[in-house]
C-alpha cells in the first residue's frame, strides 16, 4: 500500500494570478458562473446559461461549433476578446484563494492554486477512477488552444490539525472582505479572498508538504494536465502545474453521490428481458424519492440498481454469483470485485447487453430527474446507481486501484468562472 509520499515530494500549491470577471462588465457574478462542464445536461442546461449572461464562462468550457477544432478556436479567441475588451482582467500579484461555499446548513472552505503535477506512479496525486481517452484529449486541445486553466480540479486531502497550518491561514483570511461574494441559483453562497502575504503563504507550503491529495472531481482534466505537461518537457514552467481547489476533508467533509448511466440505444424492456436469470428483477412503485429509498435499502446488502425510462421503475438486485465470477476479472481487490459499477461494467454491459463505453451508446448523468427524463424521450434506458463510501474510494486510491470511469460524484463541486489561471501569466 501507497502510505504517502517522501518528505520533500508532497503537495506543492503555489500562488497565480487569478483571472476574474470584473464586476461592472457582467450582469452579476452568479450569471456568469456555470457547473462543471461534464455537470452540465445538453442541451437544455446549456441554453440556459447561454441566455443568462451574454459572458457565462459556459462558452469558454463548452464552446459550440461544427468540429472539434473550431470549438476551441472559438473558445481562444472568446478568451482574447473578453481580456481585451476588460470584461476579465488578471489579479495584480500572484496569490491563493481562499473559497468558501455554504447552503444552509453545509459549509465547505479550501484553497485555490496551482498545484505542481504528479503522476499516479509517484503517489502525491491520486485517481480513483478511469478516464474516456477521448475526453481526455477533447479537454487537453482545449486547454492547449486557450493557454489556460479554465476551471479547478477538486482534491481533498486528509489534514492533520495543525494549529498553525493552512486551517489557520483560511481562518484568517475570512475575518476580511472577500474578494467577491455572490449566490447561484441552486442556492449556493460563495466567496473568494486572496492570500499573499509570505507568512500565510509558508504555512500553506509547510501543511501541505507530507500530503497526498485524492481526485475527487477532475479525472479527465487532470489527465488532460499531464498529457499538456509531457508536450512541454525540459525545465519547470506553467505547464508543470494545473488548477485545482483542495479541500481538507478531515475539517470538511465533502459529500458522495452516484453518476448514473443513459443507455441511449436499449429499451428498458429489452435491457430486463436480457437479465433474467441473472438477477432479481421486481417492479418499485414511485414517485422517484421512494424509488431511490428502495434502491438503497437493497444496495445496503448487495449490487443492486435501479431502472427507468418506461414511466415505471424497476430494481435488479441479487446478481448470480458464478456470473460474476466469471466476469470480473480477478485481478483486482475483493472491493474493487464488488463495486456496483464493476458489476454495471463488466457484467451487465459488457456481457449481458454487449454495449460498447462509447459516448453514442452510454451517456454519464450527475442529475437523476435528467437521466430519467432523457430516457424516455430517447425510448433507452436510465440506470441509477447507489453512492459509495468515501473510505472505499479512499483506500482503492491508495492502493493504486482506479475504479471504473465516473463511478463517483464528490460534492459540492466549486462554480466555473469565479477565477481561471492563464498559462501566459505565469
Amino acid at each position: 500500500m501507497n502510505n504517502g509520499p517522501a518528505a520533500n515530494d508532497g503537495l506543492q500549491l503555489v500562488p497565480f494570478r487569478g483571472l476574474r470577471y470584473v464586476p461592472e462588465r457582467v450582469g452579476s457574478l452568479a450569471a456568469v458562473t456555470s457547473p462543471p462542464y461534464d455537470v452540465v445536461v445538453r442541451p437544455d442546461g446549456l441554453d440556459h446559461l447561454e441566455s443568462a449572461d451574454p459572458y457565462n464562462i459556459v462558452r469558454l468550457i463548452l464552446p459550440q461549433a461544427d468540429t472539434a477544432a473550431e470549438r476551441h478556436r472559438q473558445a481562444a479567441k472568446t478568451l482574447d476578446r473578453w481580456l481585451s475588451d476588460g470584461v476579465l482582467a488578471p489579479d495584480p500579484e500572484p496569490a491563493l484563494y481562499v473559497y468558501e461555499q455554504r447552503s444552509g446548513e453545509l459549509l465547505q472552505r479550501g484553497i485555490i492554486g496551482a498545484l505542481k503535477l504528479s503522476t499516479a506512479e509517484e503517489g502525491v496525486i491520486l485517481p480513483h477512477e478511469d478516464v474516456m481517452p477521448h475526453v481526455v484529449e477533447d479537454r487537453a486541445a482545449l486547454m492547449r488552444t486557450t493557454a489556460a486553466n479554465l476551471e479547478p480540479l477538486l482534491l481533498t486531502y486528509r489534514g492533520d490539525g495543525d494549529p498553525n497550518g493552512a486551517t489557520a491561514v483560511i481562518e484568517r483570511a475570512i475575518q476580511h472582505p472577500p474578494l467577491l461574494s455572490t449566490t447561484t441559483e441552486d442556492g449556493f453562497h460563495h466567496q473568494l479572498w486572496s492570500v499573499t502575504d509570505p507568512d500565510d503563504l509558508a504555512a500553506i507550503t509547510r501543511d501541505l508538504t507530507h500530503h497526498q491529495a485524492l481526485i475527487a472531481d477532475g479525472h479527465h482534466r487532470c489527465a488532460a494536465y499531464l498529457r499538456l505537461r509531457e508536450e512541454h518537457p525540459g525545465a519547470s514552467g506553467p505547464w508543470d502545474y494545473g488548477l485545482v481547489l483542495l479541500i481538507d476533508t478531515a475539517r470538511y467533509p465533502l459529500r458522495v453521490r452516484a453518476i448514473h448511466r443513459l443507455l441511449n440505444r436499449l429499451p428498458v424492456a429489452d435491457a430486463l428481458a436480457a437479465l433474467e436469470g441473472s438477477f432479481r428483477v421486481r417492479p418499485v412503485d414511485g414517485p422517484l424519492p421512494h424509488a431511490l429509498e428502495v434502491l438503497a435499502t437493497a444496495a445496503a446488502d448487495g449490487n443492486a440498481f435501479l431502472l427507468a425510462g418506461d414511466g415505471a421503475f424497476h430494481l435488479v438486485d441479487r446478481p448470480d454469483q458464478d456470473l460474476l465470477a466469471r466476469t470480473i476479472r480477478t485481478d483486482r481487490p475483493q472491493a474493487w470485485r464488488t463495486l456496483d459499477a464493476t458489476v454495471l461494467h463488466s457484467t451487465m454491459l459488457d456481457h449481458l447487453w454487449r454495449i460498447p463505453d462509447a459516448p453514442e451508446d452510454i451517456a454519464y448523468l450527475h442529475d437523476t430527474e435528467a437521466a430519467i427524463a432523457l430516457a424516455e424521450r430517447r425510448g433507452g434506458t436510465a440506470v441509477l446507481m447507489h453512492p459509495v463510501r468515501e473510505e472505499v474510494v479512499r483506500d482503492l486510491a491508495r492502493q493504486g486501484v482506479t475504479m471504473p470511469r465516473k463511478s463517483t460524484s464528490f460534492g459540492p463541486k466549486p462554480a466555473t468562472g469565479l477565477v481561471l489561471r492563464s498559462l501566459n501569466l505565469d
